[in-house]
C-alpha cells in the first residue's frame, strides 16, 4: 500500500483508495473505494489492500464525493473575458469540485436556443477540467425552443423574474411562464422530468424599495444598496413560483435563497408539492451586511448578502431541510464592470466570484454550527446532482458512479488569498478569509486532475499546486432514473 502517496499523473483509471474516514451513503466510516475504468465498482469497509491493484492509503484524510455545483456562469463563448472554461475548470478542481452546470446567461449569444447550447459545448471541451453540464434559458417568447433544447441534453431551465443584468436575457412576467412552465412540466426523458431554476425577486417591489432617485447620492453605501433589494422581493416573487408550480404541476427551483424571512414560504410550498425545492449560496452562509464597507463592491449580489440574522436563518433552514442544497453562483467580472476603483454599488456587476473557496467556506460554517461533512456532502454533492437528474452518475461514493472524488483534510484552516485562486479575476469577498478544509487531490471519472502539494508525494513534485497536464472534462446528460 502506497502510504499518502498520490499525484497527479496517475496512469491508469484502475486502482484503490483508502482512508479511515470516507464518506459514502450518508455517514462517514473507514472504507476501501475501489475504482476500474473511471466508475467505482465497490466500496469495502474497512482498510486494505486489494489484490492486483495499486492502492493508496491516505490515512486520516477524508475522502469524499466531489462537489456538483449546479450554479456557476461560465462567459463562454462572447465573454471569455469575465469568466471562461479553462480559469473555471482549474478553479473547481482546485477546489474539490468535479461536475459544474452553467447557467445559460452570460455567454454570447445567451443559451435560449439550439445553436447558442451547441456553441457552448464546443467552447467547453477540451478545455474544461471538470465534468459539465448546461442550464437552458427561458425568455419570453422562447417556449418552442424548450423541447429542442431538452432534446440535446440540458439538464433544465432557468429564468430570471426580474431584470438578469444582461439585456440579451430578458425577464420572465406571469404571462410567460403560463406559456413556459407547461411546456417543461411534459417533458420527459429516461424517466426524467423538467425542471424550471428561478432567479426569484420581484421587480415591483425593488423599483419601490429604490425609488425615484435610486442609490444617487449614495453610490458607495451598502447600506442603501441592501435597502433597494428587500426581503419582501424576494418573498413575493417566491409565492408566485409556489402557486404556478402547484397550478402547472412543472418541477420548480429557487436558486440562491438570501433572507430567511423567504423559509416559511418555502416550507408551505414543499408541504403542498414534491415539486418544489430551493438552494442557498455559500456567500449568504458566510458574510453578514453588518460587516461590508461601504465600496466594497466585490460583495455586490443580486439578492444581496443580508444581516446576521438572515445568515443564521438560513442555516437553520438547511439543517431542517427548508433549503436543500448549497450552490455557489459563481459570477465573476473584470475589474471595471465590478467598479472596485470607485465602489459605486449602482455601476458594479453583481457577481460573487467563489467557485474556487465554496467548499472550504461552507465547512467552516457548518463545523461551527454542529454540522459534519456527510451534511455537507448531501449538500453540495447528493442533492445538486439529484436536481439536475445525474445522481446515478455524480454526486456519491457507491458502486457504479463515476470515480468523482476528493482527498481533504478537514482540520487545516487557511487564509484565502485571492490574488492565488484560479479564478480569472482574482476580486473575491472571500480575500482574507479565514476557511477550513484543504483539497490535496481531485479526481474526475477516476484520474487525478489536482494535486495541492502540500503533502507526501509521489516522485516529480515539488510541493507546488499541479494539474493534470491535459484538461478531460466531458459534457454530463441524464442519467436513468
Amino acid at each position: 500500500m502506497d502510504a499518502g502517496c498520490y499525484c497527479v499523473g496517475v496512469d491508469t483509471n484502475d486502482f484503490a483508495i483508502s482512508s479511515r474516514r470516507v464518506v459514502a451513503g450518508g455517514v462517514m466510516m473507514p472504507a476501501t473505494v475501489v475504482v476500474r475504468g473511471g466508475r467505482i465498482v465497490e466500496v469495502r469497509p474497512g482498510n486494505s489492500a486489494i489484490s492486483g491493484l495499486r492502492t493508496i492509503d491516505v490515512g486520516d484524510l477524508v475522502v469524499m464525493p466531489g462537489v456538483v455545483d449546479v450554479h456557476v456562469h461560465v462567459n463562454e463563448p462572447g465573454r471569455t473575458e469575465w469568466e471562461g472554461f479553462a480559469t473555471a475548470g482549474r478553479a473547481a478542481v482546485a477546489g474539490g469540485v468535479t461536475t459544474v452546470v452553467v447557467m445559460p446567461l452570460n455567454c454570447s449569444p445567451v443559451a435560449t436556443s439550439l445553436d447558442a447550447l451547441l456553441g457552448e459545448v464546443r467552447s467547453a471541451e477540451g478545455v474544461c477540467a471538470c465534468d459539465f453540464g448546461f442550464w437552458g434559458g427561458v425568455v419570453p417568447g422562447n417556449a418552442g425552443e424548450l423541447p429542442k433544447l431538452w432534446d440535446a441534453g440540458v439538464l433544465g431551465f432557468k429564468c430570471f423574474t426580474v431584470h438578469s443584468g444582461i439585456d440579451e436575457f430578458p425577464n420572465v412576467t406571469r404571462n410567460d411562464l403560463e406559456d413556459a412552465m407547461p411546456v417543461i412540466a411534459a417533458l420527459r426523458d429516461k424517466g426524467r422530468r423538467g425542471v424550471l431554476l428561478a432567479h426569484a425577486e420581484d421587480p415591483r417591489s425593488i423599483e419601490l424599495a429604490r425609488g425615484p432617485s435610486g442609490l444617487d447620492g449614495e453610490p458607495r453605501s451598502y447600506r442603501k444598496y441592501l435597502a433597494s433589494r428587500p426581503p419582501e422581493s424576494e418573498m413575493r416573487a417566491i409565492a408566485m413560483m409556489a402557486e404556478m408550480c402547484r397550478g402547472t404541476g412543472c418541477r420548480t427551483h429557487i436558486v440562491h435563497v438570501s433572507s430567511g424571512d423567504s423559509l416559511g414560504l418555502i416550507a408551505e410550498a414543499k408541504k403542498a408539492s414534491e415539486a418544489f425545492t430551493a438552494e442557498t449560496c455559500p456567500h449568504y452562509l458566510t458574510f453578514a451586511a453588518e460587516e461590508i464597507a461601504d465600496g466594497a463592491t466585490e460583495f455586490k449580489c443580486a439578492p444581496p448578502i443580508r444581516e446576521r440574522v438572515q445568515r443564521e436563518a438560513l442555516w437553520r433552514g438547511l439543517k431542517e431541510g427548508v433549503l436543500d442544497l448549497v450552490a455557489s453562483d459563481h459570477s465573476p467580472a473584470p475589474a471595471e464592470l465590478k467598479s472596485l476603483k470607485e465602489g459605486n454599488f449602482a455601476k458594479a456587476w453583481g457577481g460573487i466570484a467563489g467557485l474556487q473557496v465554496q467548499l472550504p467556506a461552507v465547512w467552516a460554517g457548518a463545523n461551527k454550527h454542529g454540522c459534519g461533512l456527510a451534511e455537507v456532502a448531501r449538500w453540495m454533492c447528493e442533492a445538486p446532482a439529484r436536481l439536475a437528474g445525474i445522481e446515478n452518475q455524480k454526486g456519491g461514493i457507491a458502486p457504479g458512479m463515476d470515480a468523482d472524488f476528493i482527498v481533504l483534510d478537514p482540520n487545516a484552516d487557511w487564509t484565502v488569498r485571492g490574488s492565488e485562486l484560479e479564478h480569472r479575476h482574482k476580486a473575491t469577498p472571500y480575500d482574507g478569509q479565514r476557511v477550513r478544509g484543504i483539497v490535496h487531490a481531485t479526481f474526475v471519472r477516476g484520474k487525478q486532475v489536482f494535486s495541492s502539494g502540500q503533502v507526501a508525494m509521489g516522485a516529480g513534485l515539488d510541493g507546488t499546486r499541479a494539474f493534470a497536464k491535459e484538461a478531460s472534462g466531458r459534457w454530463v446528460k441524464r442519467s436513468r432514473a
